[in-house]
C-alpha cells in the first residue's frame, strides 16, 4: 500500500469512527431522554375523570365532578372545591416531565417507601384511569417516589405533589364566599349595587356613569379607587373553614348583611352573625347550603367607617 493510499485509508477510518461515535452519542442521548420524560396519565384520559380519590397518612377524602364543577367529599360532608386547584394537580399527572426510572425491582419498594399502604391517589373515569402510589422523599426533599400499583418500576420526580396530598383537606375547599371569583367570572365591573347593612347603619354604593355613589351615609367627595378597592375585597373575601354547628335559618343571621346586584340581574345576599370575642364571624351566602368560617383578619375587610371612603 503506497503512502498516498495509506492516509486516504486512515481519513476514511477516522472519519467512520466519528460518525460512529456521534450516532452512538446522539442514540443514547435519545434513550436517557425517553426514559426521564414521562407522563403519568395521558391528558385525553384525564378528561374522562369524574373522581380523584386521595389517602395520606392523615388525609382521606375524594374530589367528585358534577355538572363539570368539583366537590370536595370528607366524613359524609360534600363542600365546593377550588376548580383551579383540582385542575393544577391534574396537570402535574398529565405533563410531561423529567420522572427517571429508579429502580425496577420490588424489593426496593420498602426502601423508597411504595408499599401497598403508603400514600395513594386514585383517579376514575368509568374504570380506574391511574392509581398511583406515592412514597418517600428523596435526602434533600427535592424529589418523591412514585410507582403505579401493580407495578415494580419506581420513578423520582418533583416533590411537588406532595403538598397537594399532605396538606389539610382545607385547602381544598373553595371559600370564597362568591365562588365563581376563583376563575374571575364575577368582576367589580358586573357590580351595579352593594349595600351594607349594620345594625349601626347602611351605606349604598351605586354605579353611576362609570362612577360610585354613596347613601345612607355622609361622603362629600367619594375616593373612587377606595371604593372599587372595597368592593374587590367584598368579591374576593373567603373563610377559613365550613361551621356545621348551624344553619342558614339561624336568626344570628339576620342583624348584619351585605348585598350585591349584579348586572346580570342577579342578586347575591351574605348575612353574617355578630363578631365573636376574637373578631370572628359565621356568614350564609344566599342560594347556598353552607356557613362560613370568617376570620378577623377577612372580616376587617368586610365592614368600614364612611371615612374610609372620602377624598383626603
Amino acid at each position: 500500500m503506497t503512502y498516498k493510499n495509506r492516509l486516504i485509508f486512515l481519513g476514511t477510518l477516522i472519519g467512520v469512527l466519528i460518525v460512529t461515535y456521534i450516532i452512538s452519542v446522539i442514540f443514547t442521548s435519545d434513550i436517557g431522554s425517553k426514559s426521564s420524560s414521562y407522563t403519568w396519565l395521558d391528558s385525553k384520559t384525564a378528561e374522562k375523570t369524574i373522581r380523584i380519590v386521595i389517602k395520606a397518612a392523615d388525609n382521606d377524602f375524594e374530589l367528585r365532578k358534577k355538572n363539570n364543577q368539583w366537590f370536595v367529599s370528607h366524613n359524609g360532608l360534600e363542600y365546593p372545591a377550588k376548580q383551579l386547584r383540582v385542575e393544577d394537580f391534574l396537570k402535574i399527572l398529565t405533563t410531561r416531565s423529567p420522572w427517571p426510572v429508579r429502580s425496577v425491582n420490588a424489593s426496593t419498594h420498602e426502601r423508597f417507601g411504595l408499599e401497598q399502604s403508603a400514600s395513594r391517589v386514585t383517579i376514575y373515569g368509568e374504570t380506574v384511569l391511574l392509581d398511583l402510589i406515592i412514597g418517600n422523599e428523596d435526602v434533600i426533599k427535592n424529589e418523591i417516589y412514585l410507582r403505579k400499583a401493580g407495578q415494580n418500576e419506581v420513578r423520582a420526580g418533583d416533590n411537588i405533589i406532595k403538598s397537594y396530598i399532605s396538606g389539610p383537606v382545607t385547602t381544598w375547599y373553595n371559600l370564597r364566599l362568591i365562588p365563581e371569583t376563583e376563575n374571575g367570572s364575577v368582576d367589580i365591573s358586573g357590580v351595579q349595587r352593594l349595600s351594607v347593612y349594620t345594625p349601626k347603619e347602611t351605606q349604598v354604593f351605586s354605579r353611576k356613569n362609570r362612577k360610585w355613589e354613596i347613601s345612607g351615609v355622609s361622603v362629600g367627595n367619594p375616593n373612587q379607587n377606595a371604593v372599587d378597592t372595597y368592593i374587590r375585597q367584598i368579591l374576593t373575601v373567603e373563610g377559613d373553614n365550613f361551621e356545621n354547628s348551624v344553619n342558614g335559618a339561624d336568626p344570628m343571621f339576620d342583624k348584619t348583611s351585605i348585598v350585591l346586584e349584579l348586572g346580570n340581574g342577579r342578586i347575591v345576599t351574605i348575612r353574617f352573625s355578630d363578631a365573636d370575642e376574637t373578631g370572628r364571624r359565621l356568614a350564609h351566602v344566599s342560594g347556598k347550603d353552607y356557613i362560613y368560617s370568617i376570620p378577623t383578619w377577612q372580616t376587617e375587610k368586610l365592614f368600614k367607617n364612611a371615612s374610609s371612603f372620602e377624598t383626603r
